[in-house]
C-alpha cells in the first residue's frame, strides 16, 4: 500500500466524533485486539497499535493494516436534592442525551529489512460528551439570580438553554522501531495530536470571570460558552522498550511526555491557564505471559497524570466561594492559572486480559480493567459537565481468520455503573444544604479489518 493512501486513510479516520470517559477520559484500550483484553496491550505484538501501547511492539508485527470502528454508548445522568427545603428550589434530575457515538481506528506496519519498521497509528486518544436538556428548573428559583437573562426557566446548572460540553482528542502517531537483537526492541512515536472543544448552557457562570471583576457581571461577550467548536493542536512523544525474556514471557514498557496543546481561546475564561487544555503524560508497563502455546495471560499498569494539568486538576471550590451572590463572591474565579477547574487526580489503571486460541482460525478473548476514580464528591457540580467516574470493566473479544493473510477482530466493552455524590457548590453562596449526584455507566462493540501484506 502506497503511503498517499495510508494519509488519505489517516485523515479519514480523523474525521469523525468521539466521545471516551473510562479511564479518567482515556480510552480503557486502544486497537480492537486490545479493547477486547481489558486494555492490556503493552508486551502484545499482534497489531499496529503500538503508536498507542508500545512504539517498540511494532518491529515484530510485519507488513500490516488494521482498520476498525468501535460504537460507544456512554450514560450519563445528574441530580440534585434538598434544595427545596431550604427555600430556593433548585431540585431536579437531568439525563444527558447524544448516547451513541462512532470512534475509528487505523495503523499500518511497513518492515524495512528484518529488523527496523515505519508504521502510523491513527486513533481518538479520549474525550468527554454531555448534553443536557434545558428547563429542567422553573422561574422563580434561586438559579435566576445567576442567570445573565434573569427570571426563567433553566438547565440543572441554572444556565440558559441546553447544557453540555463536547471534548474531543485525535492523535496521529507515526512510528519506527527496531530489534536490538532477537529478544529486544525499542521504538518512539512523534504524537501529533488535534483536539476540538465546545460548551453550552454555562451562562450562570458569566459573573466568575476575570471580566466581572472589571465591572461586567454579566458580559455575554466573555469567553465562557456557547462560543461554537474551537480546536487546538499540538505534539509529544512516546518511546517504549519489548523484552523476550524468556520463551513464555514478555516484558514491555512505555512513556509518553506531556502534550503541549494550543489553547482554547474561545473558552479562555474557561479553563484555567486562559484556555490552556494539555494533554497529560502516562506511562505503561506490563507482562504477557503463555503458560501454554494456546494461552496467553496479559497484565497492564497504567499511570495517567491529569493531576498535572491545571485546566482540569484546579479544585472546582476556590477562596470566592464565600456565602453571598455573584459577582461580588465568586468574581474572577475562572480562567486564571490557579482559578477553579474540575478538580480531577491522577488515575491509576489495572488491566488484565487472557487470550486462548480455540483453533487454528478462531481466537477468544476477555478481559478486566479497573481504574481509580479522578472525581471526589467536594468536586460533583463542576463534573456535572464531564462525570468521568466509571471504574470497573469488563470485556470480551475475538478475531476469526478469513483467510492466511486477513482477519476479523470483534470486542465488547461494558463498565459497571458508578456514582459520585457529593454537596452542591451552590451552598456556598446560597447557605443551601442540596446534594448533588452524578452518575455513568457505559457500552461499546466494536469490530476491525486486519490484513498481512506479503
Amino acid at each position: 500500500m502506497k503511503f498517499r493512501h495510508i494519509a488519505v486513510l489517516a485523515i479519514a479516520g480523523g474525521a469523525s466524533a468521539s466521545a471516551l470517559a473510562t479511564n479518567g477520559y482515556f480510552s480503557h484500550g486502544y486497537g480492537m485486539v486490545a479493547k477486547g483484553m481489558g486494555g492490556a496491550a503493552t508486551a502484545m505484538t499482534e497489531d499496529t497499535f503500538g503508536g498507542a501501547n508500545n512504539p517498540a511492539s511494532m518491529v515484530w508485527v510485519g507488513d500490516r493494516m488494521d482498520i476498525g470502528l468501535d460504537l460507544f454508548s456512554p450514560k450519563r445522568q445528574a441530580s440534585r436534592s434538598g434544595s427545596a427545603g431550604m427555600g430556593t428550589g433548585m431540585d431536579a434530575s437531568s439525563p444527558s442525551g447524544s448516547n451513541l457515538f462512532y470512534i475509528p481506528e487505523f495503523g499500518y506496519n511497513r518492515m524495512l529489512g528484518p529488523d527496523k519498521a515505519i508504521g502510523i497509528t491513527v486513533y481518538g486518544n479520549g474525550g468527554m460528551n454531555t448534553d443536557y436538556p434545558g428547563g429542567r428548573i422553573g422561574p422563580g428559583t434561586a438559579c435566576d439570580m445567576f442567570n445573565a437573562n434573569g427570571p426563567g426557566s433553566h438547565n440543572i446548572l441554572c444556565g440558559s438553554g441546553r447544557l453540555g460540553v463536547n471534548l474531543e482528542q485525535l492523535i496521529v502517531a507515526p512510528t519506527f522501531s527496531m530489534k536490538l537483537n532477537d529478544r529486544h526492541s525499542v521504538g518512539a512515536s512523534l504524537l501529533l495530536g488535534y483536539q476540538r472543544f465546545k460548551a453550552t448552557g454555562l451562562s450562570a457562570f458569566y459573573g466568575f470571570t476575570a471580566s466581572a471583576a472589571n465591572g461586567l457581571p454579566y458580559d455575554t461577550g466573555n469567553n465562557v460558552t456557547n462560543r461554537g467548536n474551537d480546536s487546538s493542536i499540538g505534539a509529544g512523544l512516546r518511546i517504549g522498550w519489548t523484552g523476550k525474556v524468556s520463551d513464555t514471557l514478555t516484558l514491555g514498557a512505555a512513556y509518553a511526555t506531556r502534550m503541549h496543546m494550543g489553547k482554547f481561546d474561545k473558552y479562555k475564561d474557561l479553563f484555567a491557564e486562559r484556555g490552556g487544555f494539555d494533554l497529560p503524560e502516562n506511562w505503561n508497563v506490563g507482562l504477557a505471559f503463555k503458560p501454554t502455546p494456546q494461552m496467553t495471560l496479559a497484565l497492564d499498569y497504567q499511570h495517567i497524570s491529569y493531576g498535572a494539568i491545571k485546566s482540569i486538576a484546579n479544585g472546582s471550590r476556590t477562596a470566592a466561594d464565600a456565602p453571598g451572590m455573584p459577582p461580588g463572591g465568586a468574581a474572577n474565579s475562572l480562567g486564571c492559572s490557579s482559578c477553579r477547574g474540575f478538580g480531577w487526580s491522577s488515575v491509576n489503571a489495572v488491566k488484565l486480559g487472557v487470550e486462548y486460541q480455540y483453533s487454528p482460525a478462531l481466537t477468544l478473548r476477555a478481559g478486566y480493567n479497573h481504574g481509580s476514580n479522578p472525581i471526589s464528591s467536594r468536586d460533583v457540580t463542576m463534573n456535572i459537565l464531564a462525570p468521568g467516574v466509571v471504574q470497573d470493566h469488563y470485556t470480551l473479544g475475538m478475531s476469526y481468520a478469513l483467510n492466511n493473510d486477513s482477519q476479523l477482530t470483534v470486542s465488547y466493552m461494558h463498565a459497571a455503573s458508578k456514582s459520585v455524590k457529593g454537596a452542591s457548590i451552590f451552598n456556598s453562596w446560597l447557605g443551601d444544604n442540596a446534594t448533588e449526584t452524578i452518575k455513568m455507566h457505559e457500552n461499546s462493540l466494536g469490530i476491525a479489518y486486519s490484513v498481512k501484506f506479503k
